[in-house]
């Protein structure tokens, strides 16, 4: 059978045969062997001509369509869509959830690597299995994996990794691996990495806002210990070893309730949203004085508390973002600790 693209598999190597198909078409596309919009063998076709199973050719020609290098029509077939992403960088970017935060860090990366790259979007909601079956149904089809791995255990807690998570991520080779967000893995190689620090985060945040902090008598934690999308014990860890050496009372709620016994003088820090907004509506329904009687401290940055004057201690979401583009567009193997800040603002 006469086929319109040149499909080259070398039996003895190591590059999955799926990817091979994938490699080869867009190599043809690439030297305009086949134009925009030209019809390409079904996968039965194909399937028989390189002597190759059916489900190594519907794995290639998912892996072309998750890519826009093809598109399928019903009744017809396969066809080329377009040629612009063929020169560029593909990347395969796993977020924990679709919060604010993290959504500033994939627009950064996204805006920072610019036409020179594609960038693809899962979400695995901190679950370990999606996490897992992600991963194993996108090896091999992109150039670069860019992993942001937490996780909740059976209490809901935060965990950083589990065996099956360093295992799946060792199945991406190193140098097209950049883990961001997470510096507790045990993995092996040279890869890159940015990262935030949360417990020496928060610490150093707190001092560098100590003389603020000082005029009120008590630090209250709210530490969501119980949350769909958990966070890092380390946080609280970082706080209570700030108390610590700073002489402060303190103590450490798993949200604001409705009716607080607020007194003056006391200094909230937030994580969650709601419990910001919970917290500030009742400092107003009780009329007192935001940054005189009660303080507050957000965790991360958003225009929104920059625009309410709430003061955050945060790490910058958009330098992450660019930093692992950098490592992207550069092919760097660095690991780099993301800016972490104390911004003050009118609510300390």
């Amino acid at each position: 059978m006469s086929l319109p693209i040149e499909i080259k598999i070398n039996e003895n190597s190591r590059i999955p045969k799926y990817k091979q198909i994938v490699d080869s078409i867009i190599n043809d596309i690439s030297k305009g062997k086949l134009l925009v919009g030209q019809k390409i063998p079904s996968i039965n076709e194909l399937s028989e001509s390189c002597y190759l199973s059916r489900d190594t050719v519907e794995k290639a020609y998912k892996a072309l369509k998750d890519q826009k290098v093809i598109i399928s029509v019903k009744g017809k077939g396969y066809y080329t869509a377009k040629t612009d992403l063929i020169s560029k960088i593909n990347v395969f970017f796993l977020i924990n959830k679709p919060s604010s935060y993290k959504m500033m860090i994939y627009n950064s990366f996204v805006n920072a690597l610019g036409v020179n790259g594609h960038v693809s979007l899962f979400i695995y909601h901190c679950e370990e299995s999606l996490f897992v079956r992600i991963i194993e149904k996108n090896i091999g089809a992109f150039d670069y994996y860019v992993i942001m791995p937490h996780f909740k255990n059976e209490k809901l807690g935060h965990t950083s990794s589990t065996d099956n998570v360093e295992k799946v991520i060792r199945s991406i080779p190193v140098d097209k691996l950049v883990i961001m967000d997470n510096n507790k893995l045990l993995l092996d190689g040279d890869y890159g990495a940015v990262y935030q620090d949360f417990e020496e985060d928060i610490y150093n945040a707190l001092k560098e806002g100590f003389d603020r902090l000082s005029k009120y008598d008590k630090l209250i934690l709210v530490y969501p210990d119980k949350s769909v999308h958990p966070y890092p014990r380390r946080i609280l860890h970082g706080f209570r070893k700030f108390c610590a050496e700073c002489k402060f009372d303190f103590e450490v709620l798993t949200e604001i309730y409705d009716d607080m016994e607020l007194q003056s003088k006391d200094a909230y820090i937030t994580i969650e949203e709601m419990d910001l907004v919970n917290l500030v509506r009742q400092v107003r329904k009780k009329e007192l004085k935001l940054g005189e009687d009660i303080g507050i401290i957000s965790y991360n940055d958003t225009p929104l508390k920059e625009l309410l004057g709430i003061t955050v201690i945060s790490t910058d979401f958009k330098a992450m973002g660019e930093t692992a583009a950098y490592l992207v567009l550069n092919d760097k193997r660095e690991r780099v600790k993301n800016v972490f800040k104390y911004i003050e603002r009118n609510s300390v």
